[in-house]
């Protein structure tokens, strides 16, 4: 999933310690196969340096070279691999679950970075977010004189320009930056061309699950799905019934009130409830029209909140499993 995406998310994520339903595909098929790997651009730029660029921080960082380059969440991995450099990139977070980057070594413990482990690798920079921690971890990374560039979290669509645009310019590629945002959100834009219109809209709750942490929580305004589900043209049923915080926990009361038609989770946490069986197991749920129908919406955990150059995919695959028949 795109844990560094939703700070909020993130938090539950280190809190916690990190199917099929019935009569329809397997929910996230399209997604989980979209995830498996990044599609660069198809000519690799080589990069202009050195660069001085703004971080998000407030700090400017000078980057001299980037041969040996540490993105610290999924979503900077995929930007890196997507704007072709991949070949530069000496390691990866605990989220980055696409093919090209699985064979790297991991310098995150429980979405904790070691500083250790990435100084080891000897990098040119690291890239990393502002939920991006701790941050003694990221005090001795600076401390060693290796530039960090840190960038703004993705909380919805209008954000995958911008993060796109901000690794390309420290990386010396800005031109590669503008090209590859320019493809993306095309892509998302003939995504949401294509979503069924309908008078009523559908109303889709995103839950966080956990069933090993004990972890059941619906997402309010600020959990990081609500724009995608906007985009795909349905209603965000926890913020729309009054869900203030990022994340609540599930209560049978809660789940009334958002009164969802479906429901959005990531693979790995319906797995962990026992699938769609289990899911409908959990108090409330088998009450509302999405469980009762069993309409679940199933994406890959590493790409769900990613915002970025796969985003149009995760779109594609959460207006599919919405729809159905009527695409």
């Amino acid at each position: 999933m795109h844990v560094r995406g939703a700070g909020a998310l993130l938090a539950v994520l280190v809190m916690a310690g990190c199917a099929s339903s019935g009569g329809t595909p397997e929910p996230g098929t399209k997604a989980r196969a979209a995830a498996d790997r990044v599609e660069p651009l198809a000519d690799p730029p080589k990069p202009q340096l050195p660069v001085t660029v703004r971080s998000a921080d407030g700090h400017d960082v000078t980057v001299q070279d980037a041969e040996r380059v540490v993105p610290l969440s999924g979503s900077l991995s995929e930007i890196v691999f997507t704007l072709g450099l991949g070949d530069r990139v000496v390691a990866r977070d605990i989220t980055a679950t696409f093919a090209q980057a699985e064979k790297l070594p991991v310098v995150t413990r429980n979405h904790d970075v070691s500083a250790e482990s990435v100084l080891s690798l000897k990098p040119d920079l690291v890239l990393a977010e502002t939920t991006t921690g701790p941050a003694e971890a990221m005090g001795q990374v600076r401390d060693a004189g290796v530039p960090v560039l840190v960038v703004d979290p993705a909380r919805g669509l209008d954000d995958v320009g911008p993060r796109i645009r901000a690794v390309a310019r420290a990386l010396g590629v800005p031109a590669a930056g503008r090209e590859l945002t320019k493809r993306s959100e095309d892509r998302i834009a003939a995504v949401r061309a294509d979503v069924p219109k309908r008078t009523d809209e559908p109303r889709v709750a995103f839950l966080y699950l956990r069933g090993s942490a004990s972890v059941y929580l619906i997402g309010g305004r600020g959990s990081g799905a609500t724009s995608l589900l906007e985009a795909a043209g349905a209603v965000d049923a926890g913020a729309a019934s009054g869900l203030k915080k990022d994340f609540t926990a599930i209560t049978t009361e809660a789940l009334a009130r958002a009164a969802p038609d479906a429901i959005l989770v990531m693979s790995k946490g319906l797995e962990s409830v026992g699938g769609v069986d289990g899911l409908v197991e959990i108090p409330g749920v088998a009450q509302t029209p999405a469980g009762t129908d069993r309409r679940i919406i199933s994406i890959e955990d590493g790409v769900l909140l990613n915002y970025g150059p796969r985003t149009d995919a995760v779109l594609s695959s959460i207006v599919g499993q919405l729809y159905g028949d009527e695409k």
